[in-house]
C-alpha cells in the first residue's frame, strides 16, 4: 500500500513543484536510497529486470531511487532530467498473467532511466506495458500480485497513469493530485489504450461508452475496499485542496506523516483493518504493511532539484534530510537484507520506531518537538545555500544526515528509558513480536 502526491507551481506557496510519496511494504523489507549514474550501453545489449530481460537502450539517465533491496525496480525516484515517478498497487478485475513479466517497480525505473520529460515517461511505460504486460510476485515474504498506477511529474507538468493488465488510462494533473491503492480515473481521461472501452464492454462491465467509467468498470471490489485506499485518497486530496496555494515543503512532510483516517486519528495499535497515510503494520492478513520509505522532491526555477528522504521507515518517527543528483555521492557500503544490520540507516531506525510502537501515545511525544525543530533548521539552512556549488551542497547533505543519525541514537536511548505503559492488543503485540523475531531484532526492542 502507498500514497503519492503532487502539487504543481500553481498550487504552491513559493511557486515550486512538490512531489511526495510514502512507500508501504512489509515491515522487514529494508528499503534504501541508491544512485545509479548515467550510462552508455552497447547496441543490441539486454537488460535483466526483476524477472525478465528486455532490450536495453543505448543511453540511460542518472537516477535516484528508493527501492526494496530484493528487486531491480524502485518504489519511487527521480532522474537527472527532472522527472520523478511514484507507483501504487491497484487491484482490478483483469486476471493476472501467468508468466512473470515486468512488475510496476520495473516499469517505474525504466521510465526514469529512459525519459526526458514526464510525458515521455508516460509513453515509455505504456509502450512497455502493452508489449510485455505486468506480472509476477511483488511481495517479499508474502506472495502478492497486483497492477499499478503511477504519478509522473517533471518541472512543468504531471500525469496520473492507471493500469489494469495491459489496459490503461491517463489524466493530466491540474494544480494538485494524489493517488492511492485504488483506480481514481472515472469517465474522463486525456489518453488511453486503444481498446480500453471495448475490453470492458466485451467483459459486460459496461454496455457502451456513455456508461463507461474506468474505475467503476475495472476495479476489484474486495481488495480495493480492504486496502482502505479510498479513505487515504480522500484524506490526501482534502489536504491538497484545503491548502491550495499554501503548499510548501513542510506541508508535504506533514501530509506523509498523517495518521488521519475518516473523521479522526487512526490509532497505530488498533484494528485488524484500516490504514493511514503514515502506515504502521498490525495483525494480518490485511495490516501487513508499513511505510518503509519516504521521498519528497522540490523543483524550482531558481534552485537545483532537491530531494528530501528519511532513509527509514515511519516518517512520523524519522527526519527528512536533503540530497541532490548533481553532487558527489556517498555510496551505500552495506547491501541491505531482510534482517537487522548495524550501521544501516533503515535498520538502526527500526530499533527506534519499533520501541516507540510499544507505547506510541506516551513515547512519540518524547521526540516530536525536536524532530520538527531539527527539520525547520535543516530547511532554512538549505534555502540559504541552495545556489552553492555541488561539492558544497554535498558536504552539507552529509553533515545533516550525520546530525540526524546522532539524533536518532539519542532518541532511541531516551525512548527506551521510559517504561512502556500501554496495554497493547494481544494480536498486535503478537504480530510485532513475529516481525522482530524474523528480523533478529527481538532483543533490541524494549
Amino acid at each position: 500500500m502507498c500514497d503519492t502526491l503532487v502539487a504543481l507551481a500553481s498550487a504552491t506557496k513559493d511557486g515550486a513543484v512538490y512531489f511526495a510519496k510514502n512507500s508501504d511494504r512489509e515491515p522487514n523489507e529494508a528499503q534504501s536510497i541508491v544512485r545509479v549514474p548515467a550510462k552508455e550501453h552497447s547496441p543490441g545489449s539486454s537488460l535483466k529486470c526483476t524477472y525478465i530481460s528486455i532490450p536495453q537502450v543505448e543511453h540511460t539517465h542518472a537516477v535516484l531511487l528508493s527501492k526494496p533491496f530484493w528487486i531491480w525496480g524502485a518504489e519511487m525516484g527521480a532522474n537527472d532530467q527532472g522527472v520523478v515517478i511514484g507507483n501504487e498497487a491497484v487491484f482490478t478485475k483483469v486476471p493476472q498473467e501467468k508468466e512473470p513479466g515486468l512488475i510496476g517497480m520495473d516499469l517505474l525505473r525504466l521510465g526514469l532511466e529512459r525519459a526526458d520529460t514526464a510525458y515521455d515517461a508516460l509513453l515509455i511505460i505504456t509502450a512497455l506495458l502493452e508489449q510485455y504486460g505486468q506480472s509476477g510476485n511483488c511481495g517479499y515474504q508474502h506472495n502478492m500480485v497486483y497492477h499499478n498506477s503511477f504519478l509522473i511529474c517533471d518541472r512543468k507538468e504531471a500525469w496520473v497513469l492507471e493500469t489494469a493488465g495491459r489496459q490503461w488510462a491517463a489524466q493530466r494533473v491540474k494544480d494538485a493530485r494524489s493517488i492511492s491503492n485504488c483506480l481514481s480515473i472515472g469517465k474522463e481521461w486525456d489518453l488511453a489504450s486503444d481498446d480500453l472501452v471495448n475490453f470492458a464492454r466485451d467483459k459486460k462491465w459496461c454496455s457502451s461508452r456513455s456508461d463507461f467509467d474506468f474505475a467503476g468498470c475495472y476495479s476489484d471490489f474486495l481488495y480495493t475496499t480492504f486496502s482502505d485506499s479510498r479513505s487515504r485518497y480522500a484524506c490526501t486530496m482534502n489536504e491538497l485542496t484545503t491548502e491550495n496555494k499554501k503548499i510548501e515543503l513542510s506541508s508535504m512532510m506533514n501530509y506523509l506523516r498523517s495518521h488521519v483516517r475518516g473523521a479522526g486519528i487512526h490509532p497505530v495499535d488498533k484494528g485488524m483493518t484500516g490504514a493511514s497515510v503514515c502506515m504502521h503494520a498490525g495483525w494480518g492478513p490485511i495490516r501487513v504493511s508499513q511505510t518503509t520509505g519516504s521521498l519528497i522532491s522540490r523543483f524550482h526555477t531558481d534552485a537545483p532539484d532537491t530531494y528530501w528522504a528519511t532513509h527509514s521507515a515511519a516518517p512520523c518517527t524519522g527526519i527528512f534530510t536533503p540530497l541532490w543528483l548533481d553532487t558527489p555521492w556517498e555510496e551505500i557500503q552495506v547491501e541491505p537484507t531482510g534482517v537487522y544490520q548495524s550501521n544501516f540507516d533503515f535498520w538502526e531506525h527500526e530499533v527506534l520506531h519499533r520501541s516507540i510502537l510499544l507505547d506510541y501515545r506516551n513515547r512519540m511525544p518524547l521526540i516530536q518537538k525536536e524532530r520538527d525543530e531539527m527539520e525547520e533548521k535543516f530547511r532554512k539552512l538549505i534555502d540559504e545555500m541552495m545556489k552553492q556549488p555541488a561539492d558544497k551542497r554535498e558536504q552539507v547533505s552529509r553533515q545533516l544526515l550525520q546530525e540526524a543519525r546522532l539524533q536518532r541514537q539519542s532518541w532511541t536511548e531516551r525512548v527506551q528509558k521510559q517504561p512502556a505503559n500501554s496495554a497493547l492488543l494481544s494480536l498486535y503485540q503478537s504480530a510485532w513480536s513475529n516481525f522482530n523475531r524474523s528480523a533478529n531484532l527481538k532483543e533490541r526492542i524494549h
